[in-house]
This record gives C-alpha cells, sequence and structure tokens, in this order.
C-alpha cells in the first residue's frame, strides 16, 4: 500500500543528479539505493508562458531510503519548471 504526500523536501544529488539524501519531516533520511528513475513531459500546450525555456519536465526517483532503524520505499520528484523537490509517495 502505498500513501500521497507531495510534501516539499531538501534534496542533495550528486554529480550525475542522483538523490544521495533529503530531509522529510526534519528528519535525514540517507538514500541507499535508486530502484526506478524516469521523466515526464508536462503538456506543452498548457504551458502559462509559451515563450519560456521551460520543458515541462517532471523526473521522478524511486528510492530505497533509512528511516531511522527501518527503510522506507519513496517517490521523489524534482520539478524543472520551479527547481523543486517533493515526497510524492510513500510505500509501507
Amino acid at each position: 500500500m502505498s500513501r500521497v504526500f507531495g510534501d516539499p523536501v531538501n534534496v542533495w544529488v550528486d554529480e550525475t543528479g542522483r538523490p544521495t539524501r533529503f530531509i522529510w519531516r526534519e528528519q535525514l533520511h540517507p538514500v541507499r539505493r535508486v530502484l526506478e528513475h524516469w521523466v515526464a513531459t508536462r503538456d506543452w500546450w498548457r504551458r502559462r508562458d509559451p515563450d519560456a525555456d521551460d520543458h515541462g519536465e517532471r523526473e521522478f526517483w524511486r528510492v530505497e531510503a533509512s528511516a531511522g532503524d527501518s527503510i522506507m520505499i519513496c517517490e521523489l520528484r524534482f520539478d524543472a519548471a520551479t527547481r523543486s523537490w517533493l515526497l510524492s509517495r510513500v510505500w509501507d
């Protein structure tokens, strides 16, 4: 079962852009491994500014992270337009 959050998170990435750790609910979560990675493009015709250099990409990372003494599987989302990260989903 998964839960949807959409909570903003602070994420550190390595030189290739892979998340290495993040802070969620004031707790540091080291990323143990990346399980999946994909990029989705928003509908280009729905952009507010057609002249903007924004491709509307959202990058998703499904990762295994440490959560204290336990492990959690979660989905991090990077929004290229806003340059922000969200914790979008967590699996039990």
